[in-house]
């Protein structure tokens, strides 16, 4: 993140996350269950696992497909947090006196629908920011009351582009037909590499040795060791990248879509609340879009926070900006030499794009001290990072 919305402002420094209950979430519901029908809702809270994993667990236990399983939002496992799962159960007894390591069961109420992704109004955070700086609570206070003011900048950050940092990379690779850088970044740097099995193996792959690299692979390492060994089988970089599993390739194109956002994002931070001619603008209300045609007649609704300026998500079927406004975006796209048809890839890996807001409204943020420990709480909308706001407020770097 190369500079802050706040930058006028100092941080609070310190540090987060030293235990999960330092970094605690609630996902605020779209609706609430009505209280019949053939979908469980159960809200539960969790702790050491991801979605992933808590669905997995939830199907083994109760001894029904995963696939019919629903979820609103994706949660960190680093974390304490509470969302809620819909399971093809009708009766609420079914999950009584279920256990589950790292998982407690709030709630059990009936539902007509199975739950679907984006199914969610947004988060609600309570994080504890350790050893800050002093006068940390009044130094929050200022950069809270600028976001709250301005908005927060809408960006994906770090946390999207993987373990190594470089999802983003081989989607991009991917895109620009390059499968041999793809499967360099695949494998990875061994000098970005904390596991010492995967560093050895990365830095065996890097001298051409196929066989120690397959050996030396961790074992969670599933899709990276299939595509070694297809490569030492004699497939080409492309047959064996285009190989691996839809759902991870479609991640790394994604985070390839989130990395050229975000430099659209920096490329406006100096003005994320103003409307250009030719912006395509977003209404916070319900999601759609709007040309702006007349910018100074737009603007008090921007000051209001009912609309904001959008950014394109790249892809095949999206709508660039107009005037000034658009001529940023493709000057973008003219850069890392890629036109939207790029983006319309076969195999199910197809892009359709999106617009999405520079800026998101933070809620009722609060902060106090407890001790030495800055403790901070605030909502975002779904689809938005609180790690953004982090980065906004303590200014010590990357937050993972």
């Amino acid at each position: 993140m190369a500079e802050f919305l706040t930058s006028q402002l100092p941080g609070t420094g310190g540090s987060i996350r030293q235990k999960p209950e330092d970094f605690q979430v609630d996902e605020l519901p779209l609706y609430e269950p009505c209280g019949e029908g053939d979908h469980l809702y159960l809200h539960v809270e969790k702790c050491g696992l991801t979605t992933y994993d808590l669905l997995r667990e939830l199907a083994a236990a109760l001894n029904c497909n995963e696939r019919d399983l629903g979820y609103a939002g994706l949660k960190d496992a680093r974390a304490i947090t509470r969302q809620t799962v819909s399971v093809p159960l009708c009766r609420p007894e079914d999950v009584k006196g279920l256990q589950i390591p790292g998982v407690t069961i709030l709630s059990a109420v009936l539902h007509r629908n199975k739950l679907r992704p984006g199914h969610l109004a947004g988060n609600r955070f309570r994080i504890r920011v350790h050893q800050p700086e002093p006068a940390a609570r009044q130094r929050a206070d200022a950069i809270l009351g600028v976001l709250e003011d301005l908005g927060v900048p809408n960006r994906f950050g770090e946390q999207r582009y993987g373990a190594l940092g470089n999802s983003h990379q081989i989607g991009g690779a991917i895109l620009h037909g390059d499968f041999n850088s793809a499967v360099d970044a695949i494998i990875g740097d061994p000098a970005n590499i904390n596991h010492p099995g995967w560093q050895q193996a990365a830095a065996a792959y890097r001298s051409a040795d196929l066989a120690t690299a397959i050996a030396k692979l961790p074992r969670h390492c599933r899709p990276e060791r299939q595509l070694l060994e297809m490569i030492r089988a004699g497939k080409s970089p492309q047959q064996a990248v285009g190989a691996m599993p839809r759902k991870l390739l479609r991640l790394y194109l994604s985070a390839y879509q989130s990395s050229l956002f975000d430099r659209l994002v920096d490329m406006r931070l100096g003005s994320l609340e103003r409307l250009w001619p030719g912006d395509l603008a977003y209404k916070h209300s319900n999601g759609a879009c709007f040309l702006v045609k007349d910018p100074t007649a737009e603007q008090p609704r921007a000051d209001a926070f009912e609309v904001s300026p959008t950014a394109p998500l790249f892809g095949y079927k999206i709508k660039l900006a107009e005037g000034q406004a658009g001529l940023l975006e493709q000057s973008l796209l003219d850069k890392v030499k890629l036109t939207l048809e790029a983006f319309n890839l076969s195999g199910g890996l197809a892009m359709e794009g999106e617009r999405r807001p520079l800026r998101v409204p933070i809620a009722s943020p609060e902060c106090r001290m407890d001790g030495d420990d800055l403790l901070l709480s605030f909502s975002l909308p779904k689809g938005s990072f609180a790690t953004t706001v982090l980065a906004e407020v303590m200014k010590t770097g990357i937050i993972t």
